[in-house]
């Protein structure tokens, strides 16, 4: 009878798994079903009289992926969007005589720093190929992000009567570990090299070094002043003049106020807005308005013709941290795969390589580095690099080889310089717990243990493994910068840099966007044309899909057990991936 009894319910725990793993899948099926045909359906008419809508809310990405299954199963389909193709549909909406404007409705976008300058760039090329278009913003409350965007081109800004605006400068937040640390008994011992690698300063000190303060004075004052000069220039004030206001608390401040110190032009609610973008394109009343989204524009467009002699480019985006051989991000073994199979396509005529990085594993990055030589070698084709919000340590090593190196004024790189971390747990694992360990080794370096501290000589040996890759790191730039390993060290030492300052040091070449980067690329092939082709290709779909179900459940789980302790354990999970040496920038939250 028991027997049976565990038979039968093998059986019924077989079955209900496989009803759910059916009715999973029948899900999916009529979820993706519904999406290739909502995209596959006819595209937006534009007809005349209508006004492009630049919606700044949700998030913003780096690149066009695939279909976001998690999102489709969460009713957030199309919430991201991609600044290459928002820029692009900005671009083409300039000649468009069915296009009378652009509308900007601010509402809280999420946004790197670059991105947004990106958008600057592009929405003041509308106005300077199209001067007789018009480009109004309105926002319920104006971030400082979305303000920056719409206060720096827009021709008119608007504001909810009873809303706000907030600007208030730059500020930089990292959080320290070690008096958590201290209390649960685990001491971070740390090797590494540079005086500005502030990487590790979270896990061995309560407050931020002079080093680390003062790197991050100089390039908060020139990201900001790049903001405020772009704000001023589009509200026709003065650099003092929006400084004043990032220092009087304008959150606090009324809308009327906001009118009267230049912020804003004029109040109105929102269906006061559509009436006067009805009033615009000559709609005769708010509920005849044509507005179309950049997502809905670009798909109602052919594609671009390539004129005869245009070249094709590659855009290789590197994005995240970099691992080794597993993760979400840049991982090691799969770009140096796609780099090698791409020194094998002849379609391809030069490589752009997209680097929104704060770096990672140091082996992972020297690897990368060295495929893309490769690459340069096999083909002898040109190889250049755009830098986005990130291209730091890990991210810098990854493109320090590349023939030119184009980045925003706004991005973040540099930070040359490596570290280990080696956690001694033993005031946590022997002292509070107890546990103690009889040990038997054959030599003298045979093991090291979390659960002891360092030897002198094991420090001795993992210091010079920092050093070694020190050197290497610096020696790899002073090669693809054509300078000298001494100059580099001299702008090295694990200091950050922002883009106006690498430019003048020598870390990259030029400022400019994406756009600007392979309009340059393809001058170098003597062309005046080009189509893009990107890289990586998306992972098998249904690989992908369960890999991001995985770590959704995980997450959610976690995060409901965990509450408020959540972001400690992530930041521990984080650590837990940075195996070996690692070329990794300061763990610092820039906000805008």
């Amino acid at each position: 009878m028991k027997k049976f009894l565990i038979s039968f319910l093998g059986a019924m725990s077989a079955i209900w798994l496989s009803m759910f793993l059916g009715i999973f899948l029948v899900v999916i099926f009529f979820a993706v079903a519904v999406a290739s045909a909502s995209k596959s359906s006819d595209a937006v008419k534009v007809r005349a009289n209508s006004y492009l809508e630049l919606d700044l809310s949700g998030a913003f990405a780096d690149r066009t992926s695939e279909l976001d299954y998690m999102a489709l199963l969460q009713g957030q389909l199309n919430k991201e969007q991609v600044v290459g193709r928002t820029a692009e549909a900005i671009r083409r909406a300039a000649s468009d005589d069915n296009i009378e404007g652009i509308y900007i409705k601010c509402g809280g976008s999420a946004a790197g720093i670059a991105q947004r300058q990106t958008l600057v760039e592009a929405l003041r090329r509308f106005k300077q190929e199209a001067p007789s278009k018009w480009i109004y913003a309105y926002a319920d409350d104006y971030t400082q992000g979305d303000y920056y965007v719409a206060a720096s081109v827009a021709d008119s800004l608007f504001l909810n009567p009873v809303g706000g605006a907030s600007i208030n400068g730059l500020v930089a937040t990292t959080p320290f570990f070690k008096g958590f640390l201290d209390k649960v008994g685990v001491e971070m011992q740390v090797v590494k090299v540079g005086t500005y690698k502030s990487a590790v300063e979270p896990f061995i000190l309560t407050n931020m070094s002079e080093a680390s303060r003062e790197q991050q004075q100089l390039f908060l004052g020139n990201i900001w002043g790049t903001i405020a000069a772009s704000i001023a220039e589009g509200r026709k004030v003065s650099a003092d003049t929006v400084n004043s206001w990032a220092d009087s608390y304008l959150f606090g401040a009324s809308a009327e106020a906001l009118v009267e110190r230049k912020v804003v032009d004029a109040l109105c609610y929102g269906h006061e807005m559509n009436e006067r973008l009805a009033s615009l394109t000559g709609r005769k009343s708010a509920s005849k308005l044509r507005a179309v989204g950049t997502s809905d524009y670009l798909r109602s467009l052919p594609e671009e013709k390539t004129s005869k002699g245009a070249v094709k480019l590659g855009v290789y985006y590197a994005c995240g941290d970099i691992t080794d051989s597993e993760g979400n991000g840049i991982v090691g073994t799969t770009v140096v795969a796609d780099i090698l199979e791409l020194a094998e396509d002849n379609d391809i005529d030069g490589l752009m390589l997209f680097v929104n990085s704060g770096g990672g594993s140091a082996f992972a990055s020297e690897q990368i580095w060295e495929s893309l030589q490769y690459w340069k070698k096999t083909t002898g084709k040109p190889l250049y690099v755009y830098m986005s919000d990130y291209a730091a340590s890990g991210g810098y090593y990854i493109s320090s080889g590349a023939d030119k190196i184009y980045a925003q004024p706004t991005t973040l790189t540099g930070s040359i310089g490596i570290f280990g971390l080696i956690p001694n747990a033993k005031g946590l694992i022997t002292d509070k717990l107890g546990i103690t360990f009889g040990t038997v080794k054959t030599n003298n370096a045979s093991e090291v243990s979390i659960a002891q501290p360092l030897s002198a000589a094991d420090r001795a040996a993992l210091q010079a493994t920092v050093d070694r890759g020190y050197d290497l790191f610096t020696r790899r730039c002073a090669e693809g910068r054509h300078m000298s390993q001494d100059s580099i060290k001299r702008i090295a030492e694990g200091r950050v840099w922002d883009g106006s300052e690498a430019l003048k040091i020598g870390l990259v070449d030029e400022l400019g966007n994406l756009d600007d980067a392979l309009r340059g690329l393809a001058a170098s092939l003597n062309a005046e044309s080009w189509s893009v082709v990107e890289y990586p290709r998306e992972a098998d779909k249904w690989k992908k899909l369960l890999r991001e179900l995985s770590d959704e459940l995980e997450t959610r789980y976690m995060r409901s057990r965990l509450g408020d302790m959540a972001p400690l354990y992530e930041e521990a999970a984080r650590l837990r991936s940075l195996s070996g040496v690692q070329a990794l920038a300061p763990v610092t939250d820039v906000t805008l």
